[in-house]
């Protein structure tokens, strides 16, 4: 009778936390908009504020990211990354979109759907030139988050991913915890645990347009740093080869600040790969948290974004697939590089790289993975 309690007892308290629908958010989002029941489970908004203005809005559905509203160098809040007005528009049927989602089980790419744990081989789906992307057509960012914790600064979101979801072995049990700071950052904390031998491999899939106008500006003036002195090439159907090569010499070399668009025309092997950035750097950061990542600052906004992360990767993809295609908020058309994908992660197709960190999870291990996204203005 007890457990029954207990369970009660947190029900109402994520209920008393959820979202009253009839706010507008300062994003101008109508919360209302994003209330649904989908098989049984309730979908909601989740505002997150601060003392500082900032706001970060959120739907249990794939766990994604829908705002994030920042004060730019005239104190002017701008919404600055991609995504929908209604929770309808992030379903399958109406936009194959991964806006701001978590990406589960396996973030990136697993050459040609296969794994193999302890000489056992398993099948994934192949949704992209042969391989395994995100975890399959049918992956995280598609799945319903129980909410477990939700107030004003942070919102704690759990799934369960059976054996053999998507062809992955082992029942993994994670959580992502959201939480907004009083300095105007964004932290995200994964953890998850396994009854068998598994891969994993969480990140966030946030469209990162500083300008809060992707209507007007693309992401190609922004300047950008990645703290890597290598990044791991890729082949036509955007296949890691299992080499680490060096930034040094190529339009890969960020480690000073450079326009996005300055060298991303080049006449270069991996950019024409990759139709652009599309690719993993090998950061310097040594999984060192306090260390910047990455940065990103809009000269239009004069809002400045650092990247965290205990991960030794960043996919820094800089939209080369939009086209306009996809209308988000506000009816905005999202054309080709009017955003960027900062993603913290292990390598791609690191189950099949022994040479690279291992993302195998063990039955008794937690794995834990922590990314920051801070903001700031010059």
């Amino acid at each position: 009778m007890k457990k029954y309690i207990i369970i009660a007892i947190a029900a109402l308290a994520a209920l008393s936390c959820a979202p009253k629908q009839s706010d507008i958010t300062v994003s101008g989002l109508d919360p209302a908009n994003f209330a649904d029941t989908v098989g049984g489970q309730p979908l909601a908004l989740y505002v997150l504020k601060n003392d500082a203005g900032m706001e970060v809005c959120i739907t249990n559905f794939g766990g994604r990211i829908v705002s994030i509203a920042v004060p730019d160098r005239a104190g002017v809040m701008r919404d600055v990354v991609l995504g929908f007005d209604r929770i309808a528009d992030y379903y399958p049927e109406n936009n194959d979109s991964n806006f701001g989602a978590v990406i589960g089980r396996y973030g990136n790419r697993i050459n040609q759907g296969q794994i193999t744990i302890d000489d056992v081989t398993y099948q994934l789906p192949r949704n992209n030139y042969g391989h395994c992307l995100h975890g399959g057509p049918d992956g995280w960012h598609y799945r319903i988050f129980e909410v477990v914790e939700a107030d004003a600064s942070h919102v704690k979101l759990a799934l369960e991913s059976p054996d053999g979801d998507a062809g992955f072995p082992g029942t993994v049990k994670a959580t992502v915890t959201y939480t907004l700071t009083s300095d105007n950052a964004l932290d995200l904390a994964y953890e998850a645990t396994t009854d068998a031998p598994t891969v994993i491999n969480l990140t966030n899939h946030s469209y990162f347009n500083l300008s809060g106008d992707p209507a007007n500006h693309t992401i190609l003036d922004d300047e950008l740093m990645i703290n890597a002195s290598g990044f791991t090439p890729i082949d036509e159907t955007f296949m890691t080869s299992g080499e680490i090569a060096p930034v040094e010499g190529t339009p890969f070399d960020f480690r000073k600040p450079n326009l996005i668009g300055e060298r991303i025309e080049a006449d270069d092997q991996q950019l024409r790969n990759g139709h652009g950035y599309d690719h993993n750097w090998v950061l310097d950061t040594e999984g060192d948290i306090t260390k910047v990542a990455a940065e990103l600052y809009c000269p239009v906004s004069g809002i400045d974004m650092k990247v965290y992360t205990v991960e030794p990767g960043l996919q820094v993809y800089v939209g080369n697939f939009l086209n306009g295609s996809v209308r988000g908020k506000k009816g905005v058309a999202y054309e080709i590089r009017t955003a960027i994908c900062m993603e913290t992660q292990h390598y791609p197709d690191s189950p099949n790289k022994h040479q690279w960190p291992s993302v195998v999870l063990r039955p008794g291990e937690t794995y834990r993975s922590h990314a920051i996204y801070a903001f700031s203005v010059k």
